[in-house]
């Protein structure tokens, strides 16, 4: 895997790599990337996996078995990452959870700088935090151009 160029848009109907698998890109002296090995899982809503979208945990202790939704309905609101490609139900493929992204999506609200959350929020994109209880999972960097900083776990 030394070519992440190679990984984060490719889409896997069987499992190839961990679930979990943590990958780090280095793209120059400035700004390195993380990417996550996930399965998706459309949820109740069939909500599809649309890359550039915020995928969440699916369900309670999704963040052990690595199983992540675009439905936010589903999910106990903490963020998982930003999907690289379009995910049907049961595939496999990587998000990326550290450094800067840019959605595809608008983010729910928000200016540059506040922290982000799916809470309150709707599929594949994020909210501006507004509890301390809140799951902060990114922040946003440019809110006109759609673009954040990735905070998710890994």
């Amino acid at each position: 895997m030394s070519n992440v160029g190679l990984i984060t848009d490719r889409i896997d109907t069987s499992k190839k790599y961990t679930l979990g698998l943590v990958f780090e890109q280095n793209l120059d002296a400035t700004e390195t990337k993380k990417f996550k090995y996930i399965q998706y899982e459309a949820g109740t809503a069939a909500v599809a996996g649309v890359a550039g979208e915020v995928c969440y945990y699916d369900g309670a202790g999704a963040t052990l078995t690595n199983i992540v939704t675009s439905d936010l309905s589903d999910s106990v609101n903490v963020g998982a990452g930003v999907l690289q490609a379009n995910l049907a139900d049961g595939n496999f493929g990587w998000i990326q959870v550290r450094g800067s992204a840019t959605l595809t999506i608008a983010l729910t609200a928000g200016a540059d700088g506040n922290a982000l959350t799916p809470v309150g929020s709707t599929d594949g994109s994020l909210d501006v935090s507004a509890a301390f209880t809140d799951h902060v999972c990114a922040y946003a960097d440019d809110i006109s151009e759609k673009k954040i900083i990735c905070a998710f776990p890994d």
